[in-house]
């Protein structure tokens, strides 16, 4: 199943890329439960590939909006699963399944903890407190914030970029009121986000390690010329703008 994702993401996007200090510090044991924020409809797809390159030992598990689910069953075989995001019973449903979840050992919960789409650049990013909830329910768990945004730099498709926090303990969080839980929660994403920010903006892809790449180039009559001018100079022929580091 997770192959469908890469292809579907390769033919679509031009690259899944991780900031080099991002990378994610897994537990010794365990459950661990992933929040971020919520820029776009590929996060899930995001959420797939990231749990299959950087956390393949644990089960992965998400919730997502009912109705989604209905219209993309395909989530469904993955470990998704639906939660009302407009009613008390939603919320309710969400920490009954979290926290059954949570009380195996290496197994994940990823979370899009804004609970709606919003802008990267948003502040604040109003974190719904369910994930602060939760943590009652499953205090020996790690939780690791991710920092998601979306930008076009080269290439006719955009790129995906992600950064993971330092984790912290449930337990350290549980010293918190449950306010200042969620403030620690969202000041930690926004730190990463407003770091990944930074690196995306600098167009530097030595500040990233390529997750998955997709196939670069336009296409069509531009990369036909390009591939015929390559030729003539008896070059091969890198369809990237810049060539791709080998």
């Amino acid at each position: 199943m997770v192959s469908t994702f890469r292809r579907y993401f390769t033919r679509h996007m031009n690259a899944l890329r991780i900031a080099q200090w991002g990378m994610p510090a897994a537990p010794q044991q365990g459950p661990i439960i992933v929040y971020s924020n919520h820029p776009a409809w590929w996060d899930a797809a995001v959420y797939v590939l990231a749990a299959d390159r950087f956390l393949p030992s644990y089960e992965s598990y998400a919730p997502i909006d009912a109705a989604m689910l209905r219209q993309y069953g395909i989530f469904g075989r993955i470990g998704a699963f639906g939660v009302d995001l407009e009613s008390p019973r939603g919320a309710a449903d969400f920490l009954k399944a979290g926290s059954e979840i949570l009380s195996v050992p290496h197994r994940a919960l990823w979370i899009t903890a804004q609970g709606r789409f919003g802008d990267v650049r948003e502040r604040p990013l109003g974190l719904k407190p369910g994930v602060a909830y939760l943590l009652e329910r499953a205090p020996g768990c790690t939780v690791l914030p991710l920092a998601i945004e979306y930008g076009f730099w080269l290439e006719r498709g955009a790129e995906a970029f992600i950064a993971f926090g330092p984790p912290m303990r449930g337990q350290d969080l549980l010293n918190l009121a449950r306010s200042d839980r969620l403030k620690r929660l969202e000041g930690e994403l926004t730190t990463t986000l407003d770091r990944l920010s930074a690196d995306v903006r600098s167009r530097d892809p030595a500040r990233f390690r390529a997750v998955l790449e997709g196939r670069a180039g336009i296409g069509g009559l531009y990369d036909g010329w390009r591939r015929l001018a390559a030729a003539l100079r008896g070059r091969a022929f890198d369809p990237s703008h810049e060539g791709r580091p080998s």
